[in-house]
C-alpha cells in the first residue's frame, strides 16, 4: 500500500474502533456466550476453521499467550492471538504472525462481519435485550480475521473468567491455566473455588481428549480443576507434579532458566524477562506447545530463539534508566505481589518512589498495601480512563496505608512521572549513586499511557520466520 492508502485505513480502522467502542464496555458483563454464538453461526463458525490453545487465569495471561505464540511461530506455524486489554492500539489484541493486524485488515474483515453483527443486533433488540457488546464483537471479528488470514492455530486469552466468555465458543484442545486469586469478584464470585469454577468452564469434552495445563494452585482452585477435567475427559499436567521450574538464576537483562516439560528437561533458556512468575509463565507456555503438538520435546533451539526474544510490554518495563523507571500493568494485590517479589530479585533500588493509579472497581488498598513496603514514597495520579479512581479519593486510601507525609497527588500522568523522579534524587547522594527508581503501576491502562510518555507506544516488529511469509 501506498502512504496515502495506509493512512486512509488507518483513518477507517480508528473510525471501526470508535463505533464498536460506542457498545457497552468489556466490563459491562452479559454472562452467557449464546450472544456471540449467534453471531459466529451466521459468520460460519470461523473459530473452527483452525486449531486453538485456550488461557484463562487471573495473571500472567497475556505474557504466557505471547511465549505461546512465539514458540508455535518458531516451528513454522502461522499464529493468531487475542489477548486483550491492549496498550495503544485495539489491533494489537488480534495479532497474526506475532504482529497486531493491519489497518487495512482490520477493516477489510470489518466491513465482512458489520452485516451480521447488524443482523443479530436487530435480533436481539427485537427480543428485549440490549444489542451485542464491545468485548462480543471484538472476539468474533478476532475470529473472523484468523479465519481469513487464514491461520494454522489461535492462541485465545479469555477477556473475563470463562464459562461464559465471549471467547468461550472456541474450543481449545490445550486449556492453560494460569494462577487464580481474587479478581473481578463482582463477576465471577468471591470464594477462590467458585472463581475457579467460572474459570474452568475453557475446558472441553474434545475426541481427542483435551489436555489441560495448570500452574500451582491453591488447593481448593486444584480440586475444582480436576473435577472439571473429569466430567471432560480431560487430562491435566500439573506444575508440581508432572511439569516444574528445575532451576532459576538471575541473569543480566533477565533470568537463565531450566524447565521441566512433558517432554523432557530444558536447560541454560534465556528468558529476557524478570521475576519467578515469567518463569512460570515460560513453562505453561513450553508445556502447552509440547502437548499440543503431541506430548513430545520440542527442539532445543526452537526453544532458545523463541524464549530469547519473548517480549511482554508493560510488565516490569524498564522504559528509562537514571533514574530507572519501571512499569508494570499490576493490577490486583496478586499481581502486586509477584512484582514486588520480582522488583526485589532484579534491582537494588535503594529509594524507590511509585506512581499509582487504579481503576475505580480494583481493590485498591490491597494493591497499595502490597506495594508499600518496598515504596519510599507515593505520588497518586490517574488514567485517562472513565473507570479510573478519583485522585483523592485514592490518596486517602493512600493516607491510610502509607504515612501521610509519603503520599503526594498529581493528577497528570507526565508531572506525577516527573514528580516521583525528582523525590526519588532527593534521597541520601550515597542512595542516588547505588540506585534510585520510580515504579509506575496499577492498572494496564496507566501502563500504557506511561509507555507512550517515553515513546514505547511503537511495539519493535516481532522477529519473522521464513515460513511466515506465506
Amino acid at each position: 500500500m501506498t502512504g496515502a492508502a495506509d493512512a486512509e485505513a488507518e483513518q477507517q480502522a480508528k473510525e471501526i474502533y470508535s463505533e464498536i467502542l460506542s457498545r457497552a464496555p468489556e466490563h459491562k458483563i452479559s454472562p452467557t456466550i449464546d450472544r456471540v454464538a449467534e453471531l459466529v453461526d451466521l459468520l460460519g463458525h470461523p473459530q473452527r476453521a483452525y486449531r486453538a490453545i485456550h488461557l484463562t487465569g487471573t495473571n500472567g495471561k497475556t505474557s504466557t499467550a505471547r511465549m505461546v505464540e512465539r514458540l508455535l511461530r518458531e516451528m513454522g506455524l502461522r499464529t493468531g492471538r487475542f489477548t486483550s486489554p491492549h496498550l495503544h492500539t485495539v489491533r494489537e489484541r488480534i495479532a497474526i504472525d506475532g504482529e497486531p493486524i493491519s489497518a487495512a485488515a482490520f477493516v477489510e474483515v470489518w466491513r465482512d462481519i458489520e452485516p451480521y453483527v447488524q443482523m443479530v443486533d436487530a435480533s436481539l433488540e427485537g427480543r428485549g435485550h440490549p444489542r451485542l457488546n464491545f468485548f462480543e464483537v471484538l472476539a468474533a471479528f478476532a475470529f473472523a480475521a484468523f479465519a481469513d488470514a487464514p491461520v494454522d492455530v489461535a492462541i485465545i486469552e479469555v477477556g473475563l473468567g470463562g464459562e461464559w466468555d465471549s471467547t468461550n465458543v472456541i474450543d481449545g484442545e490445550v486449556a492453560v491455566m494460569t494462577p487464580i486469586a481474587r479478581d473481578h469478584e463482582k463477576w465471577l464470585g468471591h470464594s477462590l473455588e467458585e472463581i475457579a469454577q467460572v474459570k474452568s468452564g475453557i475446558i472441553k469434552q474434545l475426541d481427542p481428549p483435551a489436555v489441560v495445563v495448570t500452574a500451582e494452585q491453591d488447593d481448593e482452585v486444584a480440586a475444582v480443576i480436576a473435577r472439571r477435567a473429569v466430567e471432560r475427559g480431560a487430562r491435566v499436567v500439573a506444575q508440581g507434579y508432572d511439569i516444574e521450574v528445575a532451576e532459576r538464576m538471575v541473569a543480566v537483562g533477565g533470568q537463565l532458566v531450566n524447565l521441566r516439560g512433558t517432554g523432557g528437561l530444558y536447560t541454560d533458556i534465556f528468558l529476557p524477562l524478570h521475576g519467578a512468575h515469567q518463569a512460570q509463565n515460560a513453562l505453561l507456555a513450553l508445556t502447552a506447545v509440547e502437548q499440543f503438538l503431541g506430548g513430545g520435546a520440542l527442539g532445543a533451539e526452537v526453544v532458545e530463539a523463541a524464549f530469547g526474544d519473548a517480549t511482554a510490554p508493560g510488565r516490569m518495563e524498564l522504559v528509562r534508566s537514571s533514574p530507572a523507571v519501571v512499569v508494570d500493568a499490576a493490577h490486583n494485590p496478586a499481581g502486586a505481589g509477584v512484582l514486588v517479589q520480582a522488583l526485589e530479585e532484579a534491582f537494588s533500588f535503594t529509594r524507590l518512589v511509585g506512581v499509582i493509579g487504579v481503576m475505580a472497581d480494583k481493590d485498591a488498598e490491597g494493591i497499595l498495601s502490597v506495594l508499600e513496603p518496598v515504596l519510599d514514597e507515593v505520588v497518586i495520579t490517574q488514567s485517562r480512563s472513565m473507570r479510573s479512581m478519583d485522585v483523592d479519593d485514592l490518596a486517602e486510601i493512600a493516607r491510610d496505608v502509607f504515612d501521610p507525609d509519603q503520599v503526594h497527588v498529581q493528577a497528570s500522568l507526565p508531572n506525577a512521572i516527573s514528580l516521583a523522579a525528582d523525590l526519588a534524587e532527593q534521597g541520601q547522594q550515597d542512595q542516588i549513586a547505588s540506585g534510585t527508581g520510580v515504579l509506575v503501576a496499577g492498572s494496564v491502562i496507566l501502563a500504557a499511557e506511561a509507555r507512550a510518555v517515553f515513546g514505547k507506544d511503537k511495539p519493535p516488529r516481532q522477529p519473522r520466520r521464513p515460513t511466515d511469509a506465506r
